[in-house]
């Protein structure tokens, strides 16, 4: 499984933007990988900053690259 840094690496170097760790974490609970819940999270169930739509596939391209 990459990390967020390599992920967030590849989307730069890739498609000029910093993916923010919780749209990689949002993606990654969408494949369907265990993902950790933040320690600054306020309700295990409330997402709040959900990947935005027109970003999903740039990262999963990443996570499937980069060896998930």
């Amino acid at each position: 499984m990459p990390t967020y840094k390599q992920i967030e690496n590849y989307v730069k170097n890739k498609f000029g933007y910093l993916p923010k760790s919780c749209w990689i974490s949002d993606v990654k609970r969408q494949m369907g990988y265990n993902v950790k819940n933040a320690h600054n999270r306020e309700n295990e169930m409330f997402i709040k900053n959900n990947c935005p739509k027109n970003k999903i596939n740039d990262i999963k391209e990443a996570i499937k690259i980069l060896g998930a």
